[in-house]
C-alpha cells in the first residue's frame, strides 16, 4: 500500500471518527438536557394530539417519532414536539391556532398510516363498517341514483368519530357575546393557515385570507366547522334585557379539531380546545 493511500486511509479514519463522536455529543447533550430539566420529567398533558390518539401516557410511550402522519398530513396541520419538551420530543401534536385539522384528507390518513398503533384506527373503521352497512340496509329494494354514494356516508361517520378535544368559549371575549358583528377576513394578511371551507364550499383546502365575512353579528367559527351542527350552532337566548340574541353554542359532536380557534378574528382567540385525556 502507497504512503499516499495510508494517508488518506488515515484521514478518513479520523474524520468518520469525528463524526461519530459528535453525534454521540448531540445526543448525550439531549439525554443530559432532558435529565437535568426536571420540569419535563412527566409527559405534558396540554398539547392536541392528531386524531385517534391513546392514552397519553402510553402514547407517549410507545410513539417512536417517526413523523409519518405528518410527512400524509395534506394541509401540514401536524407537528413534532421540540426538545424542550421533554419526554414528549418528537411526538406528533396540532397547534390549531396556526393550523387546524379541516378534515381534508377525507380518510383520516394520518391515523391509517401510524405503524404503531398510538393512533388508532381501528374504532374509525369500525364506525365507517357500520354507517356503509346501515346505508345500503336503507338503499335495499330502492333504485339506485347517481347519488349512491357510501364513501361519503362513511367518511362523514369517520370524522363524527373523532374526538381530539372539546371547544371552549370565552364569553367575555366573544364578539357574538358582546352582540358584536364581524366584517373582513379573519385573520392577519399574512397568516398562512389554509382549510377547506364549508361556507365557500371549498374543493380543497385555501387560505384562510381568501375569505372574506361580513356577519352582523359574528358566527364564523359555526360557519366554518366542518362537521357543523352537531358540533356547534347558533342559539337563541335571551339577553339580560330580554331581547332574542344568537350566541353560540359547542354541543358533544365537536370533535376538538380546532378550525373554530383558527379562524376566530379577535386577537386572542376567543375559543380554545382543550384535549381529551383517553
Amino acid at each position: 500500500m502507497s504512503k499516499k493511500t495510508t494517508d488518506l486511509d488515515r484521514r478518513q479514519f479520523f474524520k468518520t471518527g469525528a463524526i461519530a463522536l459528535g453525534s454521540l455529543a448531540i445526543v448525550g447533550a439531549g439525554a443530559t438536557y432532558l435529565k437535568s430539566n426536571k420540569k419535563n420529567e412527566i409527559p405534558a398533558t396540554n398539547f392536541l394530539r392528531p386524531p385517534g390518539a391513546i392514552d397519553e401516557n402510553i402514547f407517549v410511550a410507545e410513539c417512536i417519532k417517526c413523523g409519518l402522519c405528518v410527512q400524509i398530513c395534506p394541509i401540514q396541520a401536524i407537528k413534532l414536539a421540540d426538545i424542550d419538551t421533554g419526554l414528549d420530543y418528537g411526538t406528533p401534536y396540532i397547534d390549531v391556532r396556526n393550523q387546524a385539522c379541516d378534515f381534508s384528507c377525507d380518510s383520516l390518513q394520518c391515523v391509517e398510516t401510524c405503524p404503531t398503533a398510538v393512533l388508532d384506527f381501528q374504532q374509525f373503521k369500525r364506525v365507517g363498517e357500520e354507517a356503509i352497512e346501515k346505508y345500503d340496509e336503507e338503499m335495499k329494494g330502492k333504485q339506485m341514483s347517481k347519488d349512491y354514494n357510501p364513501f361519503r356516508v362513511q367518511i362523514v361517520a369517520m370524522k363524527e368519530q373523532v374526538k381530539m378535544g372539546m371547544a371552549k368559549l370565552n364569553q367575555g371575549t366573544c364578539l357574538a357575546f358582546q352582540g358584536k358583528g364581524f366584517e373582513g377576513i379573519a385573520r392577519e394578511e399574512n397568516f398562512k393557515g389554509i382549510n377547506r371551507s364549508p361556507y365557500t364550499n371549498d374543493r380543497k383546502a385555501t387560505p384562510v385570507t381568501d375569505k372574506k365575512y361580513k356577519e352582523e353579528i359574528c358566527d364564523i367559527c359555526v360557519k366554518e366547522c366542518p362537521i357543523g351542527e352537531k358540533a356547534i350552532v347558533m342559539e337563541e337566548t335571551k339577553d339580560a334585557s330580554g331581547n332574542i340574541v344568537k350566541r353560540p353554542k359547542v354541543l358533544d359532536g365537536c370533535t376538538g379539531c380546532g378550525v373554530c380557534v383558527m379562524v376566530c378574528p379577535t386577537e386572542e382567540p376567543s375559543i380554545i380546545v382543550e384535549p381529551v385525556k383517553a
